[in-house]
């Protein structure tokens, strides 16, 4: 299979390392219930201010159904960040669709609150 050119307006974008550390990151959070899939939903979770942080698709077809998330994510002073794939997303979240687009929510009782800042400072550092 051959990697596909990555839209250039995914950005930023997780290299491989940081994106094996999102999706593991996913993985947990959906255990924890702490996972909302789809770009409806993390559209929601920013709106009301639950989102940690936002994982979206760069191979999202077209990428434009999931661009209004990095800008609602920046007024709310949300990291996000692109993966490159969408069905190793899908994978992440425990379901066999591809996902473009989903969102860590907050649970300050949760056994990811040691992990969530790192991660989300390492997010943060690849939009500077």
């Amino acid at each position: 299979m051959a990697v596909q050119e990555v839209n250039p307006k995914a950005y930023p974008l997780a290299d491989a390392q940081l994106a094996l550390t999102i999706y593991d990151i996913i993985q947990q959070a959906v255990n924890y219930k702490q996972l909302k899939k789809g770009a409806n939903e993390a559209t929601k979770t920013l709106n009301r201010g639950i989102s940690e942080f936002i994982v979206m698709a760069a191979d999202a077809e077209p990428l434009e159904i999931i661009l209004h998330l990095p800008l609602l994510a920046e007024d709310k002073n949300v990291p996000y960040v692109f993966v490159p794939s969408k069905q190793a997303l899908g994978r992440a979240c425990g379901v066999t669709r591809p996902v473009i687009a989903c969102s860590i929510t907050s649970n300050d009782a949760s056994q990811l609150k040691s992990q969530i800042p790192q991660l989300r400072d390492a997010i943060e550092k690849l939009l500077i």
